[in-house]
């Protein structure tokens, strides 16, 4: 079975003996017995550290749960910095969390919490920060700056949670270079191995900002004809 891999400018093709395997099982087999120096990232081997995440056919997977198919063109994940081959650096991409607040900041001690609201945002609690929205994100594809998809749905997580004491504080935290500037293309929610929709979960914090009062920034910039409106 042959594959391609992208190794910085140049791609490098490789054929992998063995059948039906993912395709962490095949970059294991290449770095064993035909390159040495290959280099990708793996943690868990069970979809759960999201530490395999990278591209295949111009598409966000994790390597230990594609299953890889003849011919698979094989890349590093996008807007992040290549390290090495298919390692990349994550570290600004993780950043927004906290430029985000992206955390339980202030305690409501009188709040209790029942099975329906802990249900509300399980799913946003099962993200694996894999970096596989922010690959797909045309956002932050070209704005740098953008909080982006899985830091917007761990604001999302607190702001629904009612032991969180201050929501007016994290939804003025995500107006600027957060909720608005998002497509809503949901490019995000397609390439997510856990099925989390941070385009929903981004309507769902515009709507929050409303209620807040605040509002869409470029909102009434164009007239009804596409003519800036002054």
């Amino acid at each position: 079975m042959k594959i391609t891999i992208q190794r910085g400018k140049n791609q490098v093709e490789f054929d992998v003996q063995a059948e039906e395997v993912t395709l962490l099982e095949a970059l294991e087999e290449i770095k064993t017995t035909l390159d040495a120096t290959l280099s990708f990232s793996s943690g868990c081997r069970s979809s759960v550290c999201g530490s395999c995440a990278m591209r295949v056919n111009d598409k966000e997977v994790l390597a230990c749960s594609y299953k890889l198919q003849e011919g698979d063109v094989i890349t590093p994940l996008k807007n992040v910095p290549l390290i090495r081959d298919l390692v990349v650096n994550m570290d600004k991409a993780y950043e927004t969390n906290a430029k985000a607040k992206a955390w339980l900041s202030s305690y409501n001690t009188q709040a209790t919490l029942t099975h329906e609201d802990e249900k509300m945002n399980a799913l946003q609690s099962d993200c694996i920060l894999c970096g596989s929205c922010y690959s797909a994100c045309p956002v932050y594809e070209v704005n740098g700056e953008f909080l982006g998809p899985f830091a917007l749905t761990r604001v999302w997580k607190y702001v629904s949670d009612k032991r969180e004491a201050n929501t007016q504080e994290k939804i003025k935290t995500i107006q600027t270079n957060g909720v608005w500037d998002c497509t809503l293309c949901d490019g995000c929610t397609l390439v997510c191995p856990q099925g989390i929709s941070s385009k929903a979960d981004i309507e769902k914090l515009r709507v929050k900002s409303t209620m807040a009062g605040f509002s869409d920034p470029n909102f009434g910039t164009f007239g009804f004809d596409g003519s800036p409106s002054f």
